[in-house]
């Protein structure tokens, strides 16, 4: 017997030490496994794959979870160190993958990195949930808030002490077992659902295009546009043929220059459908089910609705202090796009056109308004507007502010093929970080514009880690010999993701856990979009592509002129999306919506928005308030009040004044998210925020 219990024996211990060589050798070829030797230790990209991203999640949490169970096992008495701080130490490894993984679904997704994404999205969720649901955890750190005079905290560390504390709480921690397994089941609900929304974006956005073979359709492009829809057709395999998307750098052009009212009809009617179709891309039922989940999640929570609950830690604290502002705007900004629709509807009649203004015709008639009453035609600015020279003036702004300098890197690893690197130092050389810029469309990639990292400033065991910033946009490609020429929106859209940037790069957080007021989030972009129109600025990067010439004196009052024109349409469209947003989520549970279109249709006729203007974004394609801005979109505008009043202090005093950028540096970039925002935004300002500069300067002002 002996001797045949030994050859199994034998096999069976074969067979662990090959699984565990396999095992070993698998993490040895997973790059989240290894230390990152690569310069200012950027993910090395080109080696990771999508199959190595499961493993190393679920390694991650593992990990953390083991560090979790030593935290509250821990018998000696909870302090800031042994629980606070250990928190958040823990889980580096799932934080070095998730860093790279969320900006990879973002950038440059692809049907594996999809598949990921459904499977991982849940367990994401349930892991999460498990440490801020974890009753042991909660009561060590409820010690610590409670005891917390007894122990030496930074100003920072109150800071990140008091918000953990009342995040805990409005995520569950003292509900009963009963409730808190309630909440798990809802978030783990919400993680799918919410994954399904943007896949089924995405595959909308991608689908449609319209084709053009006869030349007559071309009527009224400007050349670029054309060589644009060209190089798209070529890409698309329909050469000598011309393509439009719903991809907003090829949509918009052609809605502002297209004559053929039938094409633009055609291509906007389904950019406003999207994921509308009652097909298996249809978003309406995810929707609803998001927002009756929502709302079940804050009436669980303790709270009215969903509004409630997100806004609470923001300075506007209620939907209703959101709502006063939004209705503010609201009631200055209506009568305006009123009067410009009518400016529109006498133009269309003069012209001898038998039809009413339709949403389709806004672009086209604004454009030819703003060349017939401002002698403007955006076809003129454009070739100012090469993207390099753009990029390059973004750069020169921020170093006769703050002294930075870039400086372009060729052999790093690049996020994606098209991505550039720069080196970013201080005025004395120092390294600051690493800014990566992604600039043209491509179907890996969502739309819209939007600046993140993959690696945040902290400070781990006295040692400085140094941010790595990622901006990434879709603006129009290079066509044939035409660079790519931005329009104005699209100028300011870098200046703004570049605000960003500099809050990424210039903040001083010593820790992982920052807690940024959602509605404060977006000054640091936006006042950024300030300096692009500023004629100091423009003279230096606003150069004609073919000429060099810097931009004419005579076309830059003229922008100026026409810049307050079509705010009307501008403010409507998007506070009526603002508005439709905190319309869902101040529903109270139980919330059944039967019909999403209705509902909506109901709702924007209830605040009386024109049918000649459709909200900025509609339900089925509302990505916002899918991805972190639920409850929050009005943030831009009240972050609009911050921005225009604290420019003043730049005018004021100099726009370069070196005292005024310095403060703003000191007082709000470092400190975002670690410090009070409206704390931070007096020790800037001196006092708190006007609306008067706003509504100023968007010419709503009686």
């Amino acid at each position: 017997m002996k001797k045949y219990l030994f050859i199994p024996l034998l096999l069976v211990l074969l067979i662990m030490v090959t699984t565990q060589c396999t095992e070993t050798k698998k993490e040895e070829q997973n790059p989240f496994f290894t230390e990152w030797n690569t310069p200012f230790g950027i993910p090395p990209f080109e080696s990771i794959k999508p199959e190595h991203y499961i493993p190393a999640m679920e390694k991650g949490m593992e990990e953390q979870n083991k560090e979790i169970e030593a935290i509250v096992n821990n018998p000696e008495e909870p302090t800031w160190d042994n629980t606070l701080k250990a928190l958040d130490y823990s889980g580096e490894l799932l934080r070095k993958v998730l860093k790279v993984y969320y900006n990879q679904i973002s950038a440059n997704t692809n049907d594996e990195l999809q598949k990921v994404q459904t499977e991982m999205s849940p367990k994401l969720s349930a892991h999460f949930d498990e440490i801020s649901l974890n009753p042991k955890l909660f009561e060590r750190i409820k010690y610590v808030y409670e005891n917390q005079d007894k122990y030496k905290l930074t100003d920072e560390e109150k800071y990140l002490l008091e918000n953990h504390y009342k995040e805990l709480v409005r995520n569950g921690a003292n509900l009963s077992p009963e409730d808190k397994e309630k909440l798990k089941e809802i978030n783990q609900k919400l993680s799918k659902l919410e994954v399904k929304f943007n896949q089924n974006l995405l595959a909308e956005t991608n689908k449609y295009k319209i084709v053009i073979d006869d030349e007559k359709d071309l009527e009224g492009l400007p050349q670029s546009v054309i060589d644009a829809g060209a190089a798209e057709a070529k890409a698309a395999g329909l050469d000598g043929k011309w393509v439009y998307t719903v991809q907003r750098p090829s949509m918009y052009p052609f809605l502002t220059y297209s004559k053929n009212r039938e094409l633009r009809k055609k291509l906007y009617n389904y950019y406003t459908t999207r994921a509308n179709h009652d097909d298996e891309h249809d978003n309406k039922a995810i929707v609803a089910e998001i927002v009756a989940l929502r709302a079940d999640k804050a009436k669980l929570l303790g709270y009215k609705n969903h509004a409630s609950l997100v806004l609470e830690p923001r300075m506007a604290k209620t939907p209703e202090r959101a709502y006063e502002l939004l209705y503010k705007i609201w009631d200055a900004a209506l009568p305006v796009a009123k009067k410009e629709a009518g400016m529109m509807q006498d133009m269309i009649d003069k012209e001898g056109g038998n039809f009413k203004l339709q949403s389709w015709d806004w672009w086209y008639y604004a454009e030819k308004i703003r060349k017939a009453k401002y002698n403007l035609d955006e076809g003129e600015v454009r070739p100012y507007f090469e993207l390099s020279n753009v990029r390059d003036g973004v750069f020169w702004n921020a170093q006769q502010l703050f002294g930075i300098t870039f400086t372009r890197l060729n052999n790093v690893p690049l996020p994606h093929p098209d991505a550039e690197a720069y080196e970013v130092k201080e005025a004395d050389g120092s390294h600051l970080g690493i800014l990566f810029l992604d600039f043209f469309p491509r179907e890996s990639k969502r739309g819209g514009a939007w600046c993140d990292s993959y690696k945040d400033h902290r400070v781990i065991n006295g040692k400085e880690e140094m941010p790595i910033v990622t901006i990434v946009t879709n603006f129009t490609k290079p066509a044939g010999d035409t660079p790519s020429l931005l329009s104005m929106d699209e100028v300011e859209t870098l200046f703004h993701e570049f605000g960003h940037g500099l809050d990424g790069l210039f903040n001083k957080a010593s820790y992982n856990t920052t807690y940024i007021a959602w509605d404060f989030v977006e000054l640091p972009s936006q006042i950024d979009e300030h300096w692009a129109t500023q004629p100091e600025v423009l003279n230096h990067y606003a150069k004609h592509y073919k000429t060099g010439e810097v931009i004419p004196e005579e076309l830059v009052k003229k922008m100026d002129a026409a810049s307050k024109f079509n705010q009307g349409f501008a403010n409507v469209e998007y506070l009526a999306a603002s508005m439709l947003d905190l319309k869902y989520h101040t529903l109270e549970a139980p919330v059944h919506i039967d019909d999403i279109n209705k509902f909506e249709k109901d709702y924007l006729n209830s605040i009386g928005l024109i049918p000649e203007i459709e909200p900025r974004y509609r339900t089925t394609y509302f990505a916002h308030i899918i991805g972190g801005y639920d409850a929050g979109y009005y943030s831009y505008i009240w972050a609009a009040v911050l921005d225009n009043d604290a420019f003043e202090a730049f005018k004021e005093n100099g726009i370069f004044d070196k005292a005024t950028a310095e403060s703003y540096r000191k007082n709000i970039l470092e400190k975002n998210g670690i410090e009070d925002p409206m704390k931070m935004y007096i020790d800037f300002r001196g006092r708190e925020p006007e609306i008067e500069p706003l509504l100023r300067n968007r010419g709503l002002l009686n």
